[in-house]
């Protein structure tokens, strides 16, 4: 009797292996019939277009275009086809590097760029521009009268060549010759404020940003810290690796933030050592905050009690992986939601502070910083 139930176990697991492989092959069929037929009707456009079309055009401008609109037909607004350029571009920018001279201009009364600030170590302030310079002209024409927006791009270009500028300085007008180079963007910002409240400032999450962040930390504490006030306001996230590192020092050891992918797959993206610090914190948040800062906001708070002010944060709880396609380009894919281990993931709903300050027209101060700030009273 019992040898007849083993072998009836057998039989049934067999059948159900034999279900599962027919299952698996069908499936496997059936994605394969649909690509299939995409190709299909993508050929007969494709002939159609070749032959009847009233002109020449670009077939390599054609398919970057068709790869942009099979990943845009998603209906994903954070998933993306890049093309070679584009892609070497967000690895730049990712890597917290930025190709340039290193300004931010706005156009004055007079039509021209004014120069409100200068990246530091950027080739700019290493030629001596500094902010309130105005610049006149870019390889010898005028901005005003070549266009102010042609110019704007001629000023930007590719790593390692060089732009000729017209700047007036302390009403003398002066020439720079400026080699346009690589150089790391200021993601971090710091200082001591009164009540020794540590004040650090993030703009973004990049690759840099938490070495950047780690030596702010260190150099508040060292300076007697005993608060610590984080600011994402208008931070739109970035790289989780980054993340990880940040909050690493901050919060208890453990698992911090876990992401879903397909098939209802979860893992652990971020966690702590035993290292942490042991002080009140406050994280100032708005509408611009999102993503990566979203996060950062609300692993502070579910495991440091951190408070939360300003307005409800934008709700971006999705995460997106860059993947280098055999062209040379990259795509931007959304693969996963996410969210800490402690509390709902926030995507299409925000963060909602523990305080809210709105900020006006008419405040001739921040606010919401100043209302921060006495929460540590």
């Amino acid at each position: 009797m019992k040898q007849i139930r083993l072998l009836t176990a057998a039989a049934v697991t067999a059948l159900c292996c034999a279900l599962t492989f027919s299952g698996t092959v069908l499936g496997m069929q059936y994605r394969y019939h649909k690509t299939e037929q995409k190709f299909e009707r993508l050929a007969n456009l494709d002939n159609y277009v070749q032959n009847n079309y009233y002109t020449d055009f670009e077939e390599d401008a054609l398919m970057d275009t068709m790869l942009k609109g099979y990943i845009s037909g998603l209906g994903d607004r954070y998933s993306q086809y890049l093309t070679p350029d584009e892609y070497s571009a967000l690895m730049t920018k990712e890597a917290g590097k930025t190709i340039g001279i290193g300004v931010t201009v706005v156009q004055n009364q007079e039509g021209y760029p004014e120069v409100i600030s200068v990246q530091e170590n950027s080739p700019a302030q290493k030629a001596g521009l500094y902010p309130e310079n105005v610049i006149l002209a870019v390889n010898g024409k005028d901005i005003v009268q070549n266009g102010y927006e042609e110019s704007i791009t001629e000023i930007k270009g590719e790593e390692g060549t060089s732009v000729d500028l017209l700047v007036r300085q302390n009403g003398e007008e002066k020439n720079f010759s400026i080699l346009r180079e690589a150089y790391d963007l200021i993601t971090v910002s710091s200082e001591l404020l009164d009540g020794h409240i540590g004040y650090i400032a993030i703009s973004n999450f990049r690759e840099n940003t938490a070495e950047q962040f780690q030596n702010a930390l260190d150099d508040l504490l060292e300076q007697g810290a005993d608060a610590l006030l984080f600011d994402v306001r208008d931070n739109g996230g970035g790289l989780l690796t980054a993340l990880e590192k940040m909050l690493d020092p901050l919060l208890p050891e453990g698992d911090i933030a876990t992401a879903t992918y397909h098939g209802n797959k979860t893992e652990v993206i971020v966690k702590s050592d035993k290292t942490e610090t042991d002080l009140p914190i406050v994280v100032l948040v708005n509408g611009n905050t999102a993503s990566a800062a979203e996060l950062f906001s609300a692993s502070l708070r579910d495991f440091k009690q951190a408070k939360l002010i300003g307005t409800q944060t934008f709700g971006k709880g999705i995460m997106q992986i860059t993947t280098r396609m055999e062209d040379g380009g990259g795509l931007t894919l959304t693969v996963a939601t996410y969210q800490t281990t402690k509390s709902e993931c926030y995507h299409e709903v925000g963060l909602t502070p523990d305080v809210i300050v709105e900020i006006s027209e008419t405040d001739t101060e921040d606010v919401q910083l100043e209302a921060a700030k006495k929460l540590f009273e």
